[in-house]
């Protein structure tokens, strides 16, 4: 990588702008370990703004190790609800139970043991290690990403994994003896000056007058990105079923999307009246009120839903389903964020 004696000038003013202004964060008032941990984890994908109050809700339940390690599925699930890519605190819970069994119930003070659970990358690895232990390793997420090649004018392909390699490298050179406050400064100035899409706020960021994106006019066009694949459309049709002050509930597949999480009953395709009314009475659900709700979509990463959706009165509680009291779906059972349009219908306050 070119330019990289233009790296070495960056800690110095990049510390004392940090220093000045840094967010005041539940995370970085008390950086220990595990709670390093569980925020890197939270912001995978996820606005700082909004992990916020999950953050707080989440330490209060499950305050340790320990207690992450022991907590049943439900609690786990119902702390994340809202949060979205539930992978993420599933391997959260087993990472904890991996410190627990092989490392006495302390979160080991090593990038290499930190990268051998799971759930945890280069990424998440090199931040809890440099920022709870004061390891000398980078932290290169794509904010970095985007800041350094701004920074070096490249137009290299961030997505390669052969650039961030390279880029990985090059931060590693100039860590200064403040590592873990280096890194999160980096990673600020991405979030909140070298911002993406197009928009960075050059006259108030702290390296513009080493920045040769900057200095080319070229900034606004970086980094460059290999185009995301076309997202896949699926349609769905839900049921919101209710029996009395019971609604219905499934259980997705344990592997795949949403993998083990609650829904509400659902079948492929869009159903029009008659032939929702049909695909419940093969499940041996005679509808007898059927009214139907407003559609709603969810995009994920690689597809996108589309949903139809009716509320179904039935007197039985019958079908491959669980029925659950409805003050207890609000209370105790997450459901994923792709039915948000849908939970005032099926919880109960």
């Amino acid at each position: 990588m070119e330019h990289t004696d233009l790296l070495q000038k960056i800690p110095e003013p990049l510390l004392r702008w940090y220093d000045a202004g840094a967010r005041t964060l539940p995370w970085r008032e008390n950086p220990a370990p595990y709670r390093v941990w569980v925020s890197e984890i939270m912001l995978q994908q996820t606005r700082v703004e909004a992990v916020k109050p999950y953050y707080e809700r989440f330490l209060t339940a499950l305050p340790t190790v320990k207690a992450l390690a022991e907590a049943p599925e439900d609690l786990l699930l119902k702390l994340w609800e809202g949060l979205g890519y539930y992978n993420r605190v599933r391997n959260l819970q087993k990472g904890a139970r991996e410190v627990m069994e092989k490392f006495g119930g302390e979160i080991p003070a090593s990038f290499e043991d930190l990268r051998s659970l799971p759930g945890i990358g280069d990424y998440t690895a090199g931040a809890i290690a440099s920022i709870a232990f004061g390891i000398r390793r980078p932290a290169v997420d794509g904010n970095v990403l985007r800041v350094v090649s701004r920074l070096l004018c490249s137009h290299e392909d961030i997505s390669d994994t052969k650039v961030k390699r390279e880029i990985e490298a090059a931060i590693t050179e100039i860590l200064p003896e403040r590592v873990g406050d280096f890194n999160q400064s980096l990673m600020e100035l991405g979030a909140m000056v070298c911002l993406p899409g197009g928009a960075p706020k050059c006259l108030c960021c702290p390296l513009r007058e080493l920045c040769l994106g900057y200095a080319a006019g070229e900034a606004i066009h970086l980094p460059i990105k290999s185009p995301k694949k076309p997202v896949r459309v699926e349609k769905r049709t839900l049921f919101l079923l209710f029996c009395g002050e019971k609604a219905a509930l499934q259980k997705r597949p344990e592997r795949g999307l949403l993998a083990g999480m609650w829904e509400p009953p659902a079948a492929p395709g869009t159903l029009l009246e008659g032939e929702a009314r049909q695909y419940l009475e093969n499940l041996g659900i005679h509808a007898a009120i059927i009214t139907s709700l407003p559609p709603s979509r969810h995009i994920f990463s690689h597809v996108r839903w589309e949903m139809t959706a009716w509320r179904v009165e039935t007197e039985n509680e019958t079908g491959p389903f669980v029925w659950i009291p409805r003050q207890d779906l609000r209370e105790k059972y997450a459901l994923p964020s792709a039915f948000k349009a849908y939970l005032p219908y099926l919880q109960k306050e």
